[in-house]
């Protein structure tokens, strides 16, 4: 039997589990490793259809907010 793990789907188990923890608790380095496994998450995500899904709709998101303003 052969297991394959997706890098990707593994940062995110570790991502949700370090944010639920108190904030009071983390020193600046815990704080900076969470941020670079976030970061690594992204790049990870970016090229699949979630990501691109992800970007698409957030992009309509800030276009419609930006229109909303304007006169």
């Amino acid at each position: 039997m052969i297991l394959t793990l997706n890098v990707a789907v593994l940062l995110g188990v570790i991502i949700y589990f370090r944010i639920r923890r108190r904030v009071q608790a983390r020193s600046r380095s815990d704080q900076w490793l969470t941020v670079s496994i976030v970061l690594v998450f992204g790049v990870l995500i970016a090229p699949t259809e979630f990501g691109q899904g992800i970007a698409d709709v957030l992009g309509d998101a800030v276009k419609n907010f930006s229109e909303a303003g304007s006169p």
